[in-house]
């Protein structure tokens, strides 16, 4: 049965019209939602330089991911740290992380990554189990994993960050990729780079996965050259952990991947983000 046109009648004696109710009805529906899911999330997957321990300071050691959504209006997208100290991209995966992170994943979302300082161990030692294949290639190799006492295929970094590409992009999000930040080892007065390995897969496995790219380990390093070995030690680093970086390393490194999403062209991202001071 078609709804009767609405006449004076009706308006005066407080009956809303039944193209306004059902306004009325979708609108209250929309308002009654959780606050976290009228925005956007950026979802952030990693390593302990991402976040380190438990993302409270443990040891006055910080991950940069602390810090990042002071770079955005975090009234308009909720930042979400779910990277963990200890992880490869292979384990990452495998131990179930990512699988908690991809079921929240919803359209309009974004998954910023970087992996790459766990990735260089064994394949399949008693202690981490945690190495990937040093490659973007499409090699395998199957081996006994002590740690859960079982078979596993094992496939290279370049692979692993295709799959999480893939799989966040399948559920309607934009996708960063992150090339891993440089430690505080020095040759000749500057910084060890990883522009021949993992910097180099990183970039490789974005542009193949159709992701964005953040050079991060460049942007840290010219930073780092500048201000000079001395001064990047006793400033962003304690003195007995080279890769983990005390706050105000963990601070700089945040401003620098905002420095690399600002300078990605028409990045859909930009737009939560704060003005640079």
């Amino acid at each position: 049965m078609q709804p009767q046109p609405t006449n004076s009648k009706q308006r005066k004696n407080g009956v809303l019209p039944y193209g306004l109710l059902l306004v009325f009805i979708l609108l209250s529906a929309f308002s009654s939602l959780p606050q976290n899911q009228k925005k956007p999330t950026l979802f952030l997957i990693g390593d302990s330089t991402v976040k380190n321990g438990k993302g409270k300071g443990d040891g006055g050691l910080w991950g940069w991911g602390n810090f990042l959504p002071a770079h955005f209006d975090t009234t308009r997208i909720s930042v979400v740290n779910n990277a963990l100290g200890g992880t490869s991209s292979r384990t990452f995966r495998t131990n179930g992380l990512w699988e908690k992170v991809q079921v929240n994943i919803k359209p309009g979302d974004f998954v910023l990554m970087q992996f790459g300082h766990n990735d260089n161990g064994p394949l399949a030692d008693t202690a981490r189990a945690r190495g990937t294949i040093k490659s973007n290639g499409e090699e395998s190799q199957q081996i006994y994993n002590p740690i859960k006492k079982q078979q596993e295929v094992v496939h290279s970094y370049g692979w692993y960050l295709r799959q999480f590409i893939a799989d966040a992009k399948a559920k309607g999000a934009t996708v960063y990729v992150c090339s891993p930040i440089p430690r505080n080892t020095w040759a000749a007065g500057e910084v060890n780079r990883a522009a021949g390995d993992y910097g180099l897969w990183a970039a490789e496995a974005a542009k193949q996965g159709g992701a964005y790219f953040i050079d991060l380990n460049k942007i840290i390093a010219d930073k780092y050259d500048k201000e000079g070995e001395a001064k990047v030690r006793s400033t962003y680093f304690n003195t007995t952990d080279h890769t983990h970086t005390i706050e105000a390393g963990a601070r700089q490194n945040a401003a620098s991947v905002a420095d690399g999403l600002r300078s990605i062209k028409k990045n859909p991202l930009v737009k939560y983000m704060v003005k640079a001071s």
